[in-house]
């Protein structure tokens, strides 16, 4: 009998890339596509992966990846980065909103059984909540295009669970660190301060000290969108999750304080950029509650902030 195929969307990315990897080491049927149809980052898997040529904001190209591939399951992990949609807000929505109409969808179309959405905690920025604390459940008001996109397409994937019974789920995820990261956000700093000392560089830091954000490793983030996927269907009541790695949430001085104990000479400094640490601010100021997940499907972090800085080293 033929294996069932999982499709994941920016396939070959950062996140994509370490998707697809752990779902063939699970023994699954992998069809990774990007935009440009380049194996990047899967070169030693191109015997055991697909690698298809598809943009996300053409409806035309994901009509024909999804009929041409009949996936079981669909990972959409492709997206712009906030930057990005900052600079190009016309692209930004119509990849990152109109985009993952596209993907649920031919998804309904094409009888796809699940869709699995690398959503983004930035749905929570602009948040006008008085509590200490934001859960899944709290208000939601980004005030930026991909805060906006991303909440959208969680809505969007309410939407079409309710209607049309597609098993859609969708993971909150927050800033994801690992070594290898070649396209950064206005978080960059948290892998930066990491990288530039691992070789040796000094790292100039343009938020304060008393930084903090959330933060997940790679594996944990992949890891995540696995484990919620696989997860038995009664068991998922709040269908978007945040999730976290270290808690507390580690502050850009706890970072420095763990580089600096593994590389002794460690040079970081600060020099604040006052709109990015205001942005910085609005989305990760508060504190988080991934308590949701953790009773749904089990869901537990095995990266702490040590384990994050020995990644790297």
């Amino acid at each position: 009998m033929e294996k069932s195929v999982d499709l994941v969307t920016g396939g070959t990315g950062f996140i994509g890339s370490r998707l697809v990897r752990l779902l063939v080491r699970q023994g699954k049927k992998v069809v990774a596509s990007n935009l440009s149809g380049s194996a990047r980052n899967l070169e030693d898997l191109k015997d055991q992966v697909n690698i298809a040529r598809a943009d996300i904001s053409s409806f035309t190209d994901v009509l024909r990846l999804v009929e041409t591939h009949r996936p079981k399951a669909i990972y959409h992990i492709g997206a712009m980065l906030a930057p990005s949609c900052d600079e190009n807000p016309q692209a930004g929505i119509q990849a990152n909103a109109i985009g993952t109409y596209y993907i649920l969808e031919a998804a309904r179309l094409f009888g796809v059984r699940q869709v699995i959405f690398a959503s983004s905690m930035s749905v929570l920025s602009g948040s006008v909540s008085s509590d200490p604390v934001l859960n899944d459940f709290s208000v939601t008001r980004p005030d930026f295009i991909y805060g906006a996109a991303k909440l959208f397409s969680e809505n969007l994937g309410l939407f079409y669970k309710r209607k049309y019974g597609l098993d859609y789920r969708g993971v909150r995820l927050p800033n994801v660190i690992g070594p290898g990261a070649l396209t950064h956000g206005y978080l960059e700093y948290f892998n930066k301060t990491i990288e530039e000392s691992s070789k040796g560089r000094p790292y100039t830091c343009y938020v304060g000290p008393q930084t903090k954000i959330p933060v997940l490793h790679i594996q944990d983030a992949v890891r995540a969108l696995a484990e919620l996927a696989a997860a038995p269907v009664l068991d998922i009541k709040t269908i978007n999750y945040i999730v976290l790695g270290p808690t507390p949430i580690p502050n850009h001085a706890d970072l420095a304080n763990h580089v600096k104990a593994k590389i002794p000479g460690a040079k970081i400094d600060y020099q604040i950029n006052d709109p990015v640490q205001k942005l910085i601010d609005s989305v990760c100021a508060k504190s988080y509650d991934d308590s949701f997940a953790q009773k749904e499907w089990g869901w537990k972090h095995e990266y702490g902030l040590a384990e994050i800085v020995d990644s790297f080293l």
